[in-house]
């Protein structure tokens, strides 16, 4: 048998062998790794078999690079957090473990010149709009960015009305997404909160407190105590000027006047005793904001809640500027102040336009003659034509002249310095050439200066302006700075150099004025009423009107001047600002009859 497998089997190994030697041979890598070729009987055209291929070494050096690259970053931006900015970041990380916590001042109160408090501190559980501002107690643990809070107090408002133009309102601190206050500190947003807001604000505080990795305080210091806001003092009355208040909306609602406003000023120190403006807002509303539908009401109302009417409001005055043009004129020389004008209800003079034709400027009537006295009394448009650009014979001041006189007394100009900003004013506008010709590009006419010595055409005033201006004349040439702060130092802003008898000869057209002209609604028994009372036409069709009515009291001693203004009624109404004054008066004089001796 074993020649049989040396035959079949050459060499001199066995078959045993030959076995052991087969299983035992080492695998070539190549034939795991690599084919080089196909099988002979795959058809590769057809794609049959494998085609391997080796990593070029492009590809491994790219991706060396790569590496690199990330390498590089990552050790420059440690470098970049831990040797340049490593100071930087341990003090934020720092802080992230010892959080400052705002300790809110409590903000001033505001009270009234007889001690009645008008705006108050009331604390509570939380801010409107649902935010939580209690203090914690620091053994439990928390979400330090959310729910340590200082407390809070909100602000509070008398329900009197009348005041919010006075008061405005305020913004609480503000807070972001994460609970952390940006802004530690209320914030004035109109009135005097607005205006006197560093006096009422006070510092906030601060507190510390040390927090471990999962927001559990570990401990808390003080580190600055806050300071309580300055209370503040006003000058108003507050049941003088909510009564005033109430009689404006009265006669506005009765009569159908859109607004108005009213001033009631202390002629020696200029002190208001009220101001108020209808319509108006809710300070409450307009601070707790909790309330949003009733906050979009405010803000949308047609009626221009925010608009304060007795700052800010321009109207055209009318007839409640002749007693000026009469100082003026009698300064001037331009008449006596006894000379009688006979009015017929119009002066006529050439058109400018067309020779032929004359333009005719109107009376609201037939006054008949009138001195000085009686025009003011009578409210005469002819006699103020005639003093204010001349007519025949009758000289005038013109135009130049008559803004000299008004600019005396204030108007045209603002309202006050700085300090008492809670008050300053628009300028509004005394019609000029220079006015006219940068308004309109027009040309300055005789008709323009009759239009502007009754105050109309282009003239426009503020009531702050007004109260003031008619201070002035009461007081014999002081123009005061008007405040709204009780004890203020009066300030003088400048002396009219008018001779005291032309004022008395104002004086005394304007206490003519109630006793028989248009000012008679005030002709009261219990004080003696000096008045002018105007009626300013408005727009082209002039069939809305604005009402005034000024004046002083007493007489004989000047002590508190007054303005008040509906706006945009119905020209044919026949109750206007002077009844919301009489109404005035004698609310006073059952409530408040300190003020009339």
């Amino acid at each position: 048998m074993k020649s049989f497998w040396k035959k079949i089997l050459p060499g001199n190994h066995d078959y045993n062998s030959k076995r052991r030697i087969r299983n035992s041979r080492e695998i070539n890598p190549n034939e795991i790794l690599m084919d080089s070729s196909n099988i002979p009987r795959f058809d590769t055209s057809q794609f049959e078999g494998r085609i391997e291929k080796p990593i070029s070494r492009f590809s491994i050096y790219i991706l060396g690079v790569s590496f690199i690259i990330i390498a590089g970053i990552f050790i420059f931006q440690a470098m970049y957090m831990q040797i340049l900015h490593g100071d930087q970041y341990l003090a934020r990380s720092e802080k992230n473990m010892l959080r400052p916590i705002p300790i809110f001042a409590g903000r001033g109160a505001i009270f009234d010149r007889n001690g009645m408090e008008l705006a108050w501190n009331a604390p509570a559980d939380e801010l409107p709009g649902g935010i939580f501002f209690g203090r914690i107690s620091s053994s439990s643990p928390m979400s330090i960015a959310s729910d340590i809070q200082s407390l809070v107090s909100t602000r509070e408002y008398a329900t009197s009305s009348g005041l919010s133009h006075t008061l405005g309102y305020v913004q609480y601190p503000s807070k972001d997404k994460n609970g952390f206050y940006y802004r530690d500190d209320f914030e004035g947003i109109a009135g005097v909160e607005k205006y006197y807001n560093t006096e009422l604000k006070g510092n906030a505080g601060s507190r510390l407190v040390e927090v471990d990795a999962i927001g559990n305080i570990v401990s808390e210091n003080i580190v600055h105590s806050p300071v309580q806001g300055n209370a503040l003092t006003l000058s108003i009355d507050s049941k003088v000027q909510s009564a005033l208040y109430g009689n404006i909306k009265d006669i506005a609602e009765r009569v159908g006047f859109s607004g108005g406003a009213g001033i009631i000023m202390d002629v020696n120190n200029g002190q208001i005793l009220a101001i108020t403006s209808y319509p108006e807002y809710s300070s409450q509303v307009m601070s707790d904001r909790a309330d949003q539908k009733a906050v979009r009401a405010e803000l949308n109302d047609p009626r221009l809640l925010f608009l304060d009417r007795a700052v800010d409001g321009l109207y055209t005055p009318g007839s409640i500027v002749k007693p000026y043009m009469a100082i003026g004129a009698q300064n001037e020389g331009v008449i006596d102040p006894s000379t009688v004008i006979v009015t017929t209800g119009s002066i006529s003079i050439p058109n400018p336009y067309d020779s032929t034709k004359s333009t005719v400027f109107r009376d609201w009537k037939n006054l008949g003659p009138v001195d000085m006295r009686h025009a003011i009394a009578m409210s005469s448009d002819v006699y103020f034509y005639t003093v204010g650009g001349g007519y025949k014979d009758q000289k005038g001041m013109g135009i130049i002249k008559i803004d000299k006189y008004l600019r005396m007394f204030g108007l045209g100009t603002t309202t006050m310095d700085g300090t008492h900003s809670v008050l300053l004013s628009k300028a509004g506008t005394i019609p000029t050439p220079e006015w006219k010709k940068i308004t309109f590009d027009e040309s300055w006419y005789i008709g323009d200066t009759y239009h502007t010595a009754i105050g109309q055409y282009g003239f426009q005033v503020t009531l702050i302006q007004m109260v003031r201006a008619i201070a002035a004349m009461a007081n014999y040439g002081k123009v005061l700075t008007p405040t709204i702060i009780k004890d203020d130092i009066t300030h003088i802003e400048s002396n009219v150099p008018i001779q005291r008898k032309y004022f008395d000869v104002v004086h005394e057209g304007m206490r003519l004025s109630t006793q028989i002209g248009t000012s008679v609604a005030l002709n009261v028994p219990y004080v003696k009423i000096a008045g002018k009372s105007g009626t300013a036409e408005l727009g082209v069709s002039k069939d809305k009107v604005n009402s005034w009515i000024t004046g002083f009291w007493p007489y004989d001693n000047p002590k508190y001047a007054f303005v008040v203004t509906l706006e945009k009624g119905s020209v044919h109404n026949l109750i206007g600002a002077a009844a919301a004054m009489r109404q005035q008066l004698d609310w006073m004089n059952v409530n408040t009859p300190e003020y009339f001796k």
